[in-house]
């Protein structure tokens, strides 16, 4: 039998006026004991109504069940064990109770309670194994196995996107949708990162939440939660040119949330990948740049190259005015910058100058 909590009562009301037929019926009703004082027209009273079915359980939540063993017969056994095992697709789990392994004597019309708890943390049928095993007062060992069979549901459908920044940091939103059919509060929504990264929830600010107060989720209603990542600094003379291509696991998602009546769950998402963007052989940023200069005067800025592949480059500086936009080059604008070792960078300090006032792009 599972052990589930119960749902408040609610009953369906038929407003009528007093002066009607089915007035004196209404007044009659108004004080019956399953409405709530004060409010008797409220369709949820102060009554709580255990489940009348298996219902249904989700993942992330806990299978809670009572296994009962009576002797039904008019002998005493003796050696009473209990074994039970929770089989999925994938594996089959030993779920230890809190009652003795073996039970020494078992008299007629007497029963052995255990009461058993497992995280479910796979969709799909699961099927729960009962295995009794007993001697008999003429030394016959006897063995019998009981199957109960369940779905497991989804919960929550989650859904991410990677926003990709000049200066590599990424932004990670992410779409929480309730699939069930009843509300659900969201207790806790975090991103937990890998060690390559930093996390700063941008769902916070000095005065709340970007969010509402109101922390539940009705039915088919989504939720969008916003993540920054800042890669770490590497270790002194370690390359992050690798660190910066291809597939990189960037952390995971922890959500907790708890049923309309108080169950808790908990689901942890697979390690969420990202690719990175492709820079192609050498990488160009821009990493000072005032952001207002006056016409006629010069200007300098940084740029930085940074060699993603994995061997040597040699490379030649070629800078070309704008005389359209009235940007022009100061100094050397033509150059050879030498060898650059892979994974390595090469700051360049240049010098511009506007002839025309407006925003440059």
């Amino acid at each position: 039998m599972r052990l589930t909590k119960p749902s408040l009562f609610s009953d369906s009301k038929v407003l009528v006026d007093s002066h009607d037929l089915a007035g004196a019926l209404q007044h009659t009703l108004a004080g019956k004991m399953w409405a709530a004082e004060g409010i008797d027209q409220f369709p949820i009273g102060d009554l709580l109504t255990l489940p009348q079915s298996f219902g249904n359980i989700f993942l992330g939540e806990t299978f809670t069940s009572c296994i009962s063993v009576h002797n039904e017969s008019e002998q005493q056994v003796k050696e009473v064990t209990i074994k039970t095992d929770l089989q999925t697709s994938s594996q089959r789990a030993s779920l230890p109770g809190n009652a003795a392994e073996v039970t020494p004597e078992l008299p007629p019309d007497a029963s052995i309670d255990d009461i058993i708890s497992h995280e479910v943390k796979e969709l799909g049928t699961h099927i729960l194994v009962c295995a009794v095993s007993y001697t008999t007062l003429s030394n016959e060992k006897l063995y019998f196995r009981k199957f109960f069979k369940f779905q497991v549901l989804k919960p929550i459908e989650v859904k991410t996107k990677f926003y990709n920044v000049e200066d590599d940091e990424i932004y990670l939103e992410t779409q929480i949708q309730n699939i069930t059919s009843s509300p659900i509060c969201m207790e806790k929504v975090a991103l937990e990162p890998s060690s390559a990264y930093s996390v700063q929830n941008l769902n916070n600010t000095e005065s709340g939440t970007t969010c509402s107060d109101i922390t539940y989720l009705s039915p088919l209603d989504t939720r969008q939660f916003l993540y920054c990542l800042c890669p770490q600094t590497p270790a002194e003379g370690a390359s992050d040119s690798k660190a910066s291509q291809g597939m990189t696991v960037v952390g995971r998602l922890d959500i907790i949330w708890k049923s309309h009546m108080g169950e808790r769950g908990r689901l942890q998402t697979s390690s969420l990948q990202r690719m990175a963007p492709g820079y192609g052989d050498i990488r160009l940023e821009v990493t000072r740049l005032p952001d207002v200069a006056e016409v006629e005067k010069t200007v300098n800025a940084t740029c930085r190259l940074t060699n993603c592949v994995e061997r040597k480059m040699e490379l030649s500086l070629a800078l070309q005015s704008v005389h359209q936009a009235g940007l022009f080059w100061c100094g050397i604008v033509s150059r050879q910058l030498g060898q650059l070792d892979a994974g390595c960078s090469l700051d360049l300090e240049l010098k511009l100058l506007f002839t025309r006032s407006g925003l440059q792009v």
